[in-house]
């Protein structure tokens, strides 16, 4: 039995301990979920205002969506942990019972026989009644210790019923936490419901105007594809200039070196390496799978290649990296140790960031600011630009590419696995 209540002691100590950290943890992304949510409804209410895109308001009640979903899944969470809490806590309220029970049958007893023998006459007797010196200490020592042990008794009995009240007040106190969270969760799934309602009617609204959103998905599309041309015109240069370097380096170190060969390097579309070039490229190839990401946190909210519109599955639409989805004003970074090649200025608001890798290239596209320069070193994890906001949607959203020489690669098959 004393073995049986130290692993329990022990075990609802460990959970407590952890339980009460992972409360504290999903409650802060519980305020965050709110938070996210509210500046949703936000940016809702003044897109009803503006009356812009219905496409544009689709989104924005997506993500509504699967933030109020990703908020049922946490107090869910919350309240799975406090059961388990609960259930602990009876555990050993049943056990405290036990002992206390055991402990006022034994402090019953003491007292009676403490009772039949309180007389100081009769005390006097046992002590006197001694056939020696010692066998009258050890009496007394008895006497003092059988005492001694009747005072540790009732403090048990007391610090066990102290503990069993507190236990008794943390269970109720449980029970209203969780009977809060089981009214929020009903809350939340009632909001749920009426969010996917509105999200269905939106839907509807669409079909009736399907050629004017055509019209703006591709005009979009148009947009993207002339940033990409833009990034492949940077990236050809940036091939042409190395090559150009490769060939005078050949040319110098070999006179025999005919202008036939020094213009077929020139004008090859793969880049020419240095030593030093072809240990970064290699490096960066063996680092496949477990590139960091561009951002601290976020999630893929745009696959790469070509896929079907969410809302419009008659419609294509391609991309040549991913789009991550992350928290407002974070920051971007660069995945592996390389030099700023080009800083694109797209519009005053939307910046940029080429990084060369060897014969790879890293793309950081949708920065408010940039904080390196071109010709920069850059280190992996480190700091490159703040992702700018949009304020049309609320989100805050990085396109990031990778390609080796002109050839985009799917830059999820190179990042760790989140």
């Amino acid at each position: 039995m004393p073995k049986y209540v130290f692993i329990l002691a022990f075990l609802i100590c460990s959970v407590s301990s952890w339980s009460q950290t992972a409360q504290e943890k999903l409650e802060q992304r519980k305020e965050q979920i709110q938070k996210e949510i509210r500046a949703q409804e936000e940016l809702l209410r003044n897109q009803n205002k503006k009356q812009k895109s219905i496409l544009t308001e689709i989104m924005q009640q997506r993500e509504k969506i699967r933030l109020r979903e990703s908020l049922i899944r946490t107090t869910e969470k919350q309240s799975k942990i406090l059961k388990d809490e609960m259930y602990l806590n009876q555990l050993q309220i049943n056990q405290l019972n036990r002992e206390l029970k055991v402990l006022k049958e034994d402090y019953a007893a003491l007292i009676v026989k403490s009772y039949k023998s309180r007389s100081e006459q009769s005390r006097a007797m046992f002590l006197l009644s001694s056939e020696s010196f010692l066998q009258a200490y050890k009496r007394a020592q008895y006497m003092k210790q059988y005492a001694s042990y009747r005072k540790s008794q009732g403090e048990d009995i007391k610090v066990k019923a102290d503990q069993l009240s507190t236990l008794n007040t943390t269970l109720d106190q449980q029970k209203a936490a969780k009977q809060k969270l089981l009214k929020e969760q009903e809350q939340e799934r009632l909001v749920l419901q009426k969010e996917k309602a509105e999200q269905e009617k939106l839907s509807a609204a669409i079909q009736k105007d399907k050629k004017k959103i055509a019209q703006d998905i591709k005009k979009k599309q148009q947009e993207a594809k002339e940033i990409d041309r833009k990034i492949d015109r940077i990236i050809k240069e940036a091939i042409a200039e190395a090559n150009r370097k490769a060939a005078a380096a050949n040319k110098k170190a070999n006179p025999k070196t005919t202008a036939a060969e020094t213009r077929a390097t020139e004008k090859s579309t793969k880049m020419v390496l240095t030593p030093e070039g072809k240990i970064i490229s290699d490096n960066f190839k063996a680092n496949k799978g477990r590139l960091p990401w561009p951002v601290a946190t976020g999630q893929i909210t745009q696959k790469f290649g070509d896929q079907p519109h969410p809302e419009l599955s008659f419609l294509t639409v391609h991309s040549s990296g991913i789009e991550i989805t992350t928290a407002s004003g974070s920051q971007a970074r660069a995945v592996f140790d390389g030099e700023v090649t080009s800083i694109q200025y797209v519009s005053p608001v939307q910046k940029s960031v080429i990084i060369q890798h060897g014969d790879f290239f890293t793309v950081y596209h949708n920065l408010s600011s940039v904080s390196v320069s071109k010709g920069e070193k850059v280190s992996r994890k480190q700091n490159i630009g703040t992702i700018r906001t949009s304020s049309e949607t609320g989100k805050t959203v990085i396109k990031f590419l990778i390609s080796q020489n002109t050839g985009y690669t799917n830059p999820q098959s190179w990042l760790t696995p989140n």
